[in-house]
């Protein structure tokens, strides 16, 4: 029976299961699949480059989640929505390349995201098959950004946003958490990089969100 990471949120999309993970990726376990949006790998290396004293430690933390995720649960494939490097080439290139080369058992996608800007050359067929605007899988649509209306019996799983939801407390503090934001028959995750910004969502009664805190997945009750 296959067990998932303390804190996970388990719903129920398209007749099919589909775990929110607290690591802020989805696995859909019919098709042994792993989403993860928007790592932005590189990032840390482009701050660098431009005077900005931001340690490399911000992306070995999301290499270990990834390898934690992989030995857990044993996807065959991990698609990527998106925003993979950042930007130009730089150094960690490299360190990412060599991750994925530590596991051969399972394949890694990418669906093009609009930093996702290296030439052809560098994606190595072995390890990535890269989509340059989306992918069907089962009956969802995976795209970087997301679309205005999926096509009909399509789910859209997408990225791009950087989704957030604020918690006010009973003394109006206001806390904002990356969540899961579900939108008709859409989802945007969270981004999955540590070194990302939020985007607060703005919320309507018919739209659901699922906070990350403390290691697990929260749903949020809006009251309108």
């Amino acid at each position: 029976m296959q067990t998932y990471p303390k804190g996970t949120q388990t719903i129920q999309i398209q007749d099919k299961e589909v775990c929110l993970l607290p690591e802020k990726a989805i696995f859909l376990p019919g098709s042994h699949s792993l989403l993860i949006a928007d790592p932005h790998f590189g990032k840390a290396a482009h701050f660098r480059k431009s005077g900005i004293p931001v340690t490399e430690k911000v992306h070995i933390h999301d290499f270990l989640k990834i390898q934690k995720l992989i030995e857990s649960l044993q996807p065959t494939d991990i698609y990527f929505l998106g925003d993979l490097f950042h930007s130009d080439w730089n150094e960690s290139w490299n360190d990412l390349e060599a991750f994925a080369g530590y596991f051969p058992g399972c394949q890694f996608h990418l669906i093009k995201g609009n930093h996702d800007i290296l030439p052809e050359a560098f994606y190595r067929s072995e390890v990535w098959k890269v989509h340059p605007e989306s992918l069907v899988l089962e009956n969802y649509i995976l795209t970087h950004e997301p679309m205005e209306s999926a096509p009909d019996g399509l789910f859209n799983f997408c990225g791009h946003i950087h989704p957030g939801i604020s918690l006010f407390g009973a003394g109006k503090q206001r806390l904002t958490l990356p969540c899961y934001f579900r939108s008709g028959n859409q989802m945007i995750l969270p981004a999955f990089g540590r070194f990302t910004g939020l985007y607060r969502m703005k919320c309507e009664k018919s739209d659901q969100a699922f906070a990350v805190a403390d290691k697990k997945v929260i749903p949020v009750n809006f009251m309108q």
